[in-house]
């Protein structure tokens, strides 16, 4: 019996040896190389570490920046770098691309039912309540309020602390725990004494959100979705500590809820700025708000602190920039931070577009088709087909933004013949679809801008950020991208007459 059992098992690795060989002239400028029964696996599987880079590969052999990706144990993938697929996808032919089942399982455990998780009306409905509370000018103040509170009492004094000690800081991680106090602040109206000194641990709900956050973006890069699925049917692992980190989140949040309910019905004339506050006098479900909650904080820490890490690396290696940068706030910005003094800053956004176009918050973005569709480029879709726009790849590529489109360079947002107005290009989000477009544009769009650009201003205005390492740090796509190993760098004073040569 075992002599029969060895048998088998070399025959079969015997077996897939020859395919291998035979099949090994077949790669096509349209997928890797793909062989019956295990699909394209052997080589998902020799680049799980490098997706990112295996994949802007294979769409620039491509000549429709399309390909197709089949391998055993997942739904065939559709990846496009085209933008005329992009709308098509996520615009055009909107309803058949939905989130889809196979993406909101992964997430599920985590997201629940909140608006980026949900498809059909429910999502209608969360969009339509979000819409309005995020397009009025309420929502705005709470966010200039509190960045105001968050940086003056605890960003900037934190800085000063490590700049005299000169003391090597974690700069990401010191933005994610500083973006984590302000989107809690906006969104549940509580202050969770989240510590930006790095020598404190991070707040428990803040280390369950990581937790949570790492492990469901590690389920969609799984080789084979089984694994994670049997093992979350055992209870062990990875997704033991899963449940265990949801289990937290879902417990702060719903006592945050009845604890501000309770306030709400004491206090019938309580000022409604938070979203929490907002969510429960509109008389939603408990469950409904909690995940929408949920929802809200996780994207709203990960992705601003994340484009605002890679924009202070890419900064740091052109002080050219920074130059730039550091004028416009002198010409533009008084020392009291208000929105309308922010938003003449074009050439700062121009900054955060351009790092961002480098290094996308969320470098790719899936949606499963409903039936059967055929994109704009000629590419067949099969009704459960996963298909995947993927904006980190789409920077990479020649024909959107020409030879030099590996470099660090603002003025491609702005018009070349206008050097004075510097009036900035409007790109189309197809090409450039950081913030998602169509029905599903991100929300929070603006608010993000508020944000990094007051961050922005005031760490400029009183620092200069020196990193230590020269090297190009590991871009780590997970549920939104991280910096492998953090970026670590000095705090230094910023002198009244900037010194370029300092930034090296």
């Amino acid at each position: 019996m075992l002599l029969h059992f060895l048998f088998l098992i070399l025959s079969f690795f015997f077996s897939i040896t020859l395919l291998r060989r035979r099949y090994r002239k077949r790669p096509t400028p349209h997928g890797p190389p793909t062989y019956p029964l295990i699909g394209c696996l052997i080589s998902f599987y020799a680049n799980r570490n490098r997706l990112l880079h295996w994949y802007t590969h294979l769409l620039s052999l491509s000549p429709t920046n399309t390909i197709l990706i089949h391998r055993l144990g997942a739904p065939t993938t559709i990846i496009t770098g085209n933008p005329l697929n992009v709308e098509y996808i996520l615009k055009t032919n909107f309803l058949n691309f939905p989130k889809g089942k196979p993406f909101t399982d992964i997430l599920g455990d985590f997201l629940g039912q909140g608006i980026f998780n949900v498809d059909g009306q429910l999502w209608r409905t969360q969009r339509k309540l979000a819409t309005h509370e995020f397009t009025g000018t309420s929502l705005r103040e709470s966010v200039i309020h509190a960045l105001q509170e968050e940086v003056a009492e605890r960003l900037l004094p934190v800085m000063d602390t490590l700049r005299v000690k000169q003391q090597l800081v974690d700069l990401q991680d010191l933005l994610a725990r500083f973006s984590f106090n302000v989107i809690c602040k906006i969104t549940l109206g509580i202050d969770v004494c989240g510590q930006l000194d790095p020598s404190v641990p991070v707040s428990p709900l803040a280390a369950a959100f990581d937790e949570a956050s790492e492990i469901s973006a590690r389920r969609g890069a799984a080789p084979l979705f089984l694994v994670w699925k049997v093992k979350r049917w055992v209870g062990v692992g990875s997704e033991r500590r899963l449940r265990e980190a949801v289990g937290k989140v879902r417990s702060h949040v719903t006592k945050m809820i009845r604890e501000r309910k309770k306030k709400l019905m004491r206090h019938m004339n309580h000022e409604r700025e938070d979203l929490l506050s907002r969510f429960i006098c509109g008389g939603y479900e408990e469950d409904m708000v909690r995940d929408m909650l949920i929802s809200f904080v996780m994207a709203g820490r990960d992705t601003t602190s994340a484009a605002l890490t890679w924009f202070f690396w890419l900064l740091s290696q052109h002080p050219q920039v920074e130059e730039q940068v550091l004028r416009e706030i002198q010409v533009n910005v008084d020392e009291a931070l208000e929105y309308e003094s922010l938003e003449k800053l074009r050439f700062l956004k121009a900054c955060l577009c351009e790092s961002m176009r480098l290094y996308p918050p969320v470098p790719w973005d899936s949606k499963y088709a409903v039936v059967d569709d055929l994109l704009p480029d000629g590419t067949v879709v099969k009704a459960g087909d996963r298909v995947t726009y993927f904006p980190y790849g789409m920077a990479r590529m020649e024909a959107l933004w020409g030879k030099d489109r590996f470099e660090f360079r603002p003025n491609r947002w702005f018009v070349e013949r206008d050097p004075v107005k510097r009036t900035m290009i409007n790109v189309s989000p197809f090409k450039f679809p950081i913030f998602q477009a169509g029905p599903r544009e991100c929300l929070g769009k603006e608010m993000a801008f508020i944000q990094m650009k007051y961050v922005v201003v005031s760490i400029l205005r009183r620092f200069r950020i020196r990193r230590i390492r020269p090297d190009t740090p590991l871009f780590v796509p997970l549920l939104t991208a991280h910096m492998a190993g953090g970026l670590h760098v000095l705090i230094c004073a910023r002198e009244k007459e900037t010194d370029p040569s300092v930034m090296t």
